[in-house]
């Protein structure tokens, strides 16, 4: 029999998904979609460099400017004492070949966006329960962002800008 997993499994995985989102955002990126999906998988958010919008409505002669960035970004919400190093034991190479396919497929519904600048994102996130009293939450210096909601608090521990490279068609 597999094991269940806890009731609060999506939620608290939406919510991880939610403070990388409102992150990005404080951090100047436009997000395009979440949980974009396809027979190959899904992708948890796909953000654009906002500040590359902003540039292509000065007049700067194309040739000088730089193609904006796309981010397809995988969201790993874990608690303490995971099996997979806080996500980052998720990311296998069958992990990041549905993601290839998946942006795969998002460029070719999105034929505008395929000349832009790609990178597949990964964003770590710690969750624990919340003590009885809020003023005893404590956050690690390190955390780049934190939320808390219902009987959990959150963190974004790291972020890793272009955690992998895009594969080959032969991988």
């Amino acid at each position: 029999m597999a094991n269940r997993l806890p009731s609060h499994y999506p939620n608290i995985g939406i919510t991880g998904e939610d403070l990388v989102t409102q992150w990005l955002q404080s951090q100047g990126w436009a997000i395009l979609h979440r949980r974009w999906g396809c027979r190959w998988g899904e992708i948890d958010i796909i953000a654009q460099d906002d500040s590359q919008q902003l540039v292509e409505q000065v007049e700067i002669p194309k040739t000088h400017r730089s193609k904006p960035i796309l981010a397809f970004v995988e969201v790993k919400t874990r608690s303490s004492g995971n099996w997979d190093a806080g996500g980052r034991g998720a990311i296998t190479l069958k992990k990041q070949t549905k993601l290839w396919r998946t942006a795969e497929l998002f460029l070719a519904h999105y034929p505008q966006k395929a000349d832009y600048t790609c990178r597949f994102d990964v964003a770590i996130v710690h969750y624990g329960k919340r003590p009885p009293e809020l003023n005893q939450i404590t956050i690690p210096q390190k955390s780049l962002a934190f939320s808390s909601t219902g009987e959990y608090v959150l963190t974004l521990q790291e972020y890793i800008p272009a955690a992998f490279d895009s594969l080959t068609a032969n991988d």
